[in-house]
């Protein structure tokens, strides 16, 4: 046996991905030597209780609830706890202290992630977060140092396996939303309270570290556009369907021409994908990065985007890149946030919509609707009405029909635009809402990937 350096290993946390971590460092201990150039000792594991149940059988002389006395003397220290505090405080302890980084805490990254490379870069450590953004998906380190020559124009990421699950099996099996979340929290694919995966703040933070890594510049998580997927319906996913689409939640980092020169947008919202797209086809609880670089051209990485050994396997690349660090010397590599680029509020993005309206099904409609959308600058691509109550008559919307009562019925108009400024999207949505012929906008979705 090769008689390699020692480097003391923490690790905080023993959850689901936790546990996994602790488990392949002692089962492959002689393998990882090998290809670290160092033996890796996991000296502990911080946790609250001691006693409490975990997935995978390890000693119980490795636990211990004093988090700080661990960190002190240890080379690399692994945070898997989640949450901002008091992870915060224990990776700050940590890099003070000497040691490098390792972390799967997105939250933690998009609202403190300045403040955490700064403390790194002044004594020298570094931070690794391959875990971060979108599970086993090895997707920061092609940003960070493979396109760090190139330019990466455009980035589309289904980054939440919850919401791809639910949104697939709507998709795939007509089933309603609420149906599936459940089906997605029994099967332990969605928490209890599933909030931050179904309103998007999960993807948002995701969000917020793929742009800062791929415009080189710090993206504060409240600069992140927002929305969730529960107001998607069945009635949504079948007009999707029939226009050649998919819905997804999508995290779109995008750099944009302004007169005033270059900036970025970074969003996270329901969109349409085209059914040929490749993120069209990703399934289940997976996940899928999409990157556009001016030179690479497209590139896709795809895979689990969440569960505690896919994830382990991003965390134990990074505990070997730091392994091998300490090995050859010198100070980490810092982050690259020096481009500075201005981020645009989503008003200023243009894209394609689809654009779903209850009408009065009488003479002279269309002809509205489409006077209003002309007049907020947005220009129709395709238009196609159905009747949705039983009485009102089928047709272009210029031959209405009166039920029995002599009452108008009720048509629904699905209208595909050509590209539009979101800000003269939403001003005319909301002059449709007002004109006294919609009687409800029932959806208004961004087409993405066209």
């Amino acid at each position: 046996m090769t008689d390699y350096r020692r480097l003391r290993v923490a690790l905080l946390g023993a959850g689901a991905v936790g546990s996994q971590v602790a488990s392949l460092l002692r089962q492959h201990a002689d393998e990882l030597a090998d290809r670290a150039g160092a033996r890796l000792e996991l000296v502990g594991i911080a946790v609250r209780d001691v006693d409490a149940k975990r997935d995978v059988d390890l000693p119980k002389d490795l636990f211990t609830t004093d988090a700080e006395s661990l960190i002190v003397g240890s080379d690399i220290v692994i945070e898997l706890m989640g949450g901002i505090e008091p992870a915060r405080a224990y990776l700050l302890h940590a890099i003070n202290s000497g040691a490098d980084v390792v972390t799967a805490n997105k939250a933690l990254l998009a609202t403190h992630g300045p403040e955490i490379f700064d403390a790194a870069d002044q004594v020298g450590a570094e931070v690794y977060y391959e875990a971060a953004a979108a599970g086993a998906i090895p997707i920061i380190r092609p940003l960070r140092d493979s396109l760090a020559g190139d330019r990466v124009q455009r980035i589309m990421g289904i980054v939440n396996g919850t919401t791809n699950y639910i949104l697939d099996r709507m998709d795939t099996e007509g089933a309603e939303f609420a149906d599936v979340l459940a089906d997605a929290q029994r099967l332990g694919y969605a928490e209890a309270d599933p909030t931050a995966d179904v309103e998007g703040y999960d993807a948002a933070q995701k969000a917020a570290i793929l742009a800062s890594l791929a415009f080189h510049t710090t993206v504060p998580l409240d600069a992140v556009h927002r929305e969730g997927i529960t107001s998607i319906d069945k009635s949504m996913m079948d007009a999707a369907r029939h226009a050649g689409y998919v819905i997804k939640l999508l995290a779109v980092c995008e750099r944009l021409s302004e007169a005033s020169g270059e900036a970025i947008s970074v969003r996270v919202y329901p969109a349409l994908i085209d059914r040929a797209h490749p993120l069209a086809s990703v399934h289940g609880a997976n996940n899928a990065v999409f990157v556009q670089a001016e030179a690479a051209g497209n590139l896709m990485f795809y895979g689990a985007g969440a569960g505690g050994v896919q994830t382990a396997s991003a965390v134990l690349g990074d505990v070997v890149s730091a392994a091998r660090r300490h090995i050859a010397g010198g100070v980490g590599v810092g982050e690259s946030t020096l481009a500075n680029l201005p981020i645009v509020p989503v008003g200023r993005v243009t894209t394609s919509y689809q654009i779903t309206l209850e009408v009065d099904d009488e003479p002279g409609v269309l002809a509205t609707v489409a006077g209003i959308l002309s007049d907020g600058r947005v220009s129709i691509a395709t238009v196609e009405q159905t009747v949705v109550e039983e009485g009102a008559a089928t047709g272009s919307g210029q031959s209405g029909s009166q039920d029995d009562a002599g009452e108008p019925g009720v048509a629904r108009l699905v209208i595909g635009t050509h590209k539009a400024r979101e800000q003269d999207l939403s001003d005319t949505v909301a002059r449709l809402a007002a004109s006294g012929v919609v009687e409800r906008v029932v959806s208004v979705l961004r087409v993405e990937g066209n």
